[in-house]
C-alpha cells in the first residue's frame, strides 16, 4: 500500500484540496482514507498488483479515489443540511466535488488548461490598431467579460448527473441530463459557481416557502403528504373555475396526492373540493379552452375528468398573453396523476419504495419553482424537471419507467442523502418515515441508486431518441402554421354528415353495444368466410338507392336550397385536421423517396414481410384474422388483462420521428422547376 502523501501527488489541485476536505469532514487522516478506499479498490482490480508495482494511478483510480472520500464527506454534509445549505458550506463543497470528479489527476488538468488556451487563441483576436476609440472600449469589456466566465471553474453535464447520484437534492439522476440542458442553456452548457450556489438557495427558499402554506379549509391532509404549489390567494395570481356558464374564483392547491380548489367566500374560503389522483380510476388532466358563457376563446385551462364524474373539473389561470401558467399547472398537475400510475402499473407496494417515489418527486416539483425563480426571463420547459411528466412525453420513456422500478427494490431509502431522508432533515412534516432509520441496518455510500448502469443505458437511449424526433418536429412546425381557406372550410362542412357517421362504427368497436358488435363481427366473418364480398358490395348498393328514394319522397332537395358555412364557427378542429392530412402526405413522401432512410428500411422490410404473408396465405384468411384482431383488441376483456399501449407508443414515437420535406408556397413555379 502506498501512502496518502504519495497519491495525493497524481491528483489535480482541486481533487487534492478535496480529498483533504473529505478526511477533515469525516473526521480522520488523509492516509487512513486513502487506506480505506485501497483495501476496496485494489480488490476489485484484477491487476492491482502490476498497478501497485508500477506506481500507476490512471483515472479510474483519481476519479475513484475522488468518488469514494467525496461520498463519505457528503453524508456527512447530509446529516445537518438545513445547516449546511443555509451557511453556503453545502454548494461550496459540492461544486468543488463536482470539479474534483471531473479532473480527477494531473492529466487531467493538464488537458484541459491546454484546451482553454487553444480555445482563447482560436476565439480572441487582438483589435486592429485603426479602431475607433469607442469600438476598442466596446471590445475590452466583452473581452474581459468573457474572460471573466471562462476563468471561472464550471462544471460539464456528466459531473453534474454524478452527483445526482450521491445526492437526490440538486438534481435525479434520471434526468439529471434534461435539468442541465436548462439550467444551462444560456452558458454554453457549463455550470458555473454562483448559478449553482443561487439553484441550491432558491430550492431552500421555495421549500421553506410551501412548508409555510395554509392547509385547505375542511381538509386533514395524511401524514405523507406535502404541499407543492398554491395559488388564488390575496398575494398570488387569480384561479377561477368554471361551472357551466358560471365563474367562481378561489384558491387552488396542490399536493402529492390530490388537487384542492376552495371557492372564495365573503370572510374565507369555502370548504375545498378535492379531486384525489391517487384512486385506481380512469381521470386525466388536459388542455382546454374558456371563455364567457362557455365560448372557446382563452386557451388557459385545464379540464380535469374521470369515470366517476359526468362533466369535467374547469379551472382557468387567466393571464393577459401567454398561458405560461396554466402549461405549469398541467405539467404539475400531470406529473402527480402519473406518479400514482406508476405505482399502479408497477405494484409498488411496499410503504418505503412508495414514499421514496413521492420524495423524489417532491424534489423534483421543489426543483422546478427554484428554476422558475432563477430564470424568470425566460421559464424553462417544466418536463424538464420532473421525472414522470418528462418520460411519458419522450420516445421510449416508458422503458426508463420500467428501469426506474427495478431500480427502486435495490435502492437504499435510509441513507442519509436520499430523498426520503433529506426531506425529513429539512424539517418537512412527514410522519410515517421516521422509523425508516431502524428499518435500514446498512447505508450505502453511493446513494440511493447503487446500480443504474441499464437505468443509464436507458435513459441514454432516451434522450438520443428524444433528439431525433425533435428534429424531425422542427421540420413540420412552419406547416402548423398555415391558416386555413374558405374552400377548405367548405370541404370540412361537406365532410360533416361522414363525422356523424364514425362515432357509430366506434361504438360498435368498443363494444359499447354487445350484442350489435357480435351480429357485425359474425356477419362479417361469414361474409368473408363465403368470399361473398361482391354480395356484401351489393346489398350496400341497393341500400345506397333506398336513401335516395326514401330522400326523394321527403322532398329533402326541394328544402336543401344551399349550404351554409359559417366563417364565425370554430376553424381550429377543421385547420388541425387539415394540418395533419398534409403532414402524413408528406411523411408518406419522405419515406417513399427514402428521405428518411431508416424508416425506409423498415417499411421495406415490413412490406416485404406482408407480400410473402399475402403470397402464401388465402386472402380471406387474412382478411378474418385483421376482423378477429380489431375486434378482440378493443374488448373489455382485453384491455383488462392485456396491454397494448406499449405497441401503439412505439407506433406513435416512430411515426413522430419522421422528418418531413421542407414546403414553400411560391407565386409562381419557377422555370427550372417546372421543366424537370
Amino acid at each position: 500500500m502506498t501512502t496518502g502523501n504519495e497519491i495525493l501527488k497524481h491528483l489535480s489541485s482541486i481533487a487534492n484540496d478535496v480529498v483533504q476536505r473529505c478526511a477533515l469532514t469525516v473526521g480522520i487522516s488523509v492516509e487512513e482514507l486513502v487506506e480505506e478506499f485501497e483495501s476496496s479498490f485494489f480488490d476489485n482490480n484484477n491487476n492491482n498488483e502490476e498497478e501497485e508495482e508500477h506506481g500507476s494511478y490512471g483515472e479510474g483510480y483519481s476519479r475513484g479515489l475522488v468518488e469514494y472520500c467525496g461520498g463519505k464527506a457528503v453524508k456527512e454534509f447530509c446529516q445537518k443540511i438545513d445547516q449546511t445549505i443555509g451557511d453556503g458550506s453545502f454548494a461550496r463543497f459540492t461544486f468543488d466535488l463536482m470539479l474534483a470528479w471531473e479532473l480527477p489527476s494531473q492529466a487531467h488538468q493538464q488537458a484541459r488548461t491546454e484546451n482553454i488556451g487553444k480555445e482563447r487563441e482560436d476565439k480572441y483576436m487582438p483589435p486592429k490598431a485603426t479602431m475607433e476609440q469607442d469600438d476598442i472600449s466596446f471590445s475590452i469589456q466583452t473581452l474581459c467579460h468573457f474572460l471573466y466566465v471562462d476563468n471561472e471553474p464550471s462544471v460539464g453535464e456528466e459531473a453534474f448527473v454524478w452527483f445526482g447520484s450521491l445526492v437526490v437534492l440538486v438534481t435525479d439522476v434520471v434526468n439529471g441530463g434534461f435539468t442541465f440542458e436548462s439550467l444551462t442553456a444560456s452558458t454554453r452548457n457549463r455550470l458555473h459557481f454562483p448559478a449553482y450556489d443561487k439553484f441550491l438557495k432558491e430550492i431552500d427558499k421555495s421549500m421553506k416557502h410551501l412548508q409555510k402554506q395554509e392547509i385547505p379549509c375542511g381538509v386533514e391532509l395524511g401524514d405523507d403528504e406535502f404541499i407543492l404549489h398554491v395559488e388564488g390567494t390575496a398575494s398570488s395570481s387569480r384561479v377561477v373555475r368554471h361551472i357551466g356558464g358560471t365563474s367562481w374564483p378561489g384558491r387552488l392547491t396542490l399536493t402529492n396526492y390530490a388537487l384542492y380548489f376552495e371557492a372564495s367566500g365573503v370572510i374565507s374560503y369555502e370548504d375545498a373540493l378535492k379531486i384525489d389522483f391517487s384512486k385506481n380510476i380512469e381521470q386525466s388532466v388536459k388542455p382546454i379552452a374558456t371563455g364567457p358563457w362557455g365560448a372557446p376563446l382563452f386557451n388557459k385551462a385545464i379540464i380535469y375528468e374521470s369515470s366517476e364524474l359526468t362533466d369535467g373539473i374547469v379551472i382557468e389561470f387567466p393571464e393577459l398573453t401567454s398561458s405560461t401558467r396554466r402549461d405549469h399547472w398541467l405539467a404539475l398537475t400531470r406529473e402527480i396523476l402519473l406518479l400514482h400510475q406508476f405505482l399502479s402499473t408497477f405494484n409498488v407496494k411496499c410503504p418505503i419504495q412508495a414514499w421514496e417515489m413521492h420524495a423524489r418527486t417532491i424534489l423534483s416539483i421543489i426543483r422546478l419553482h427554484a428554476a422558475r425563480e432563477m430564470l424568470k426571463l425566460s421559464p424553462p420547459d417544466p418536463t424538464k424537471f420532473l421525472i414522470f411528466a418528462l418520460f411519458d412525453k419522450i420516445p421510449k420513456g416508458d422503458y426508463v419507467l420500467e428501469k426506474i422500478a427495478e431500480s427502486l427494490k435495490t435502492a437504499s431509502p435510509g441513507h442519509s442523502c436520499s430523498a426520503s431522508s433529506l426531506l425529513r432533515r429539512m424539517n418537512v412534516r412527514e410522519a410515517m418515515i421516521s422509523s425508516l432509520e431502524d428499518e435500514v441496518t446498512k447505508e450505502s455510500l453511493r446513494g440511493p441508486l447503487d446500480n443504474i448502469t441499464s437505468l443509464e443505458s436507458a435513459i441514454n437511449k432516451a434522450r438520443e431518441e428524444e433528439k431525433e424526433s425533435a428534429v424531425a418536429k422542427a421540420t413540420t412546425t412552419h406547416l402548423k402554421e398555415e391558416g386555413i381557406t374558405e374552400s377548405t372550410m367548405v370541404l370540412m362542412e361537406l365532410l360533416k354528415p361522414v363525422k356523424t357517421v364514425l362515432p357509430r362504427f366506434q361504438e360498435i368497436l368498443m363494444w359499447e353495444k354487445p350484442v350489435t358488435t357480435l351480429n357485425v363481427m359474425a356477419s362479417a366473418l361469414m361474409i368473408t368466410y363465403k368470399e361473398w364480398v361482391g354480395k356484401g358490395i351489393a346489398v350496400f348498393l341497393f341500400w345506397v338507392v333506398a336513401y335516395m328514394i326514401k330522400a326523394r319522397r321527403n322532398r329533402l332537395g326541394e328544402r336543401c336550397n344551399e349550404i351554409v358555412v359559417s366563417k364565425s364557427s370554430d376553424k381550429s378542429t377543421s385547420t388541425r385536421e387539415m394540418q395533419e392530412a398534409n403532414i402524413a402526405l408528406l411523411k408518406i413522401q419522405s419515406i417513399f423517396l427514402s428521405k428518411a432512410p431508416k424508416h425506409a428500411d423498415m417499411v421495406m422490410v415490413a412490406l416485404i414481410g406482408l407480400g410473402v404473408i399475402v403470397a402464401v396465405i388465402p386472402t380471406k384468411y387474412i382478411i378474418m384474422g385483421l376482423i378477429l384482431y380489431c375486434f378482440i383488441m378493443t374488448s373489455k376483456l382485453t384491455q383488462k388483462f392485456g396491454n397494448n399501449q406499449g405497441g401503439n407508443r412505439r407506433l406513435k414515437e416512430w411515426w413522430d420521428s419522421i422528418p418531413v420535406i421542407p414546403v414553400r408556397v411560391v407565386d409562381k413555379v419557377p422555370e427550372s422547376s417546372s421543366s424537370t
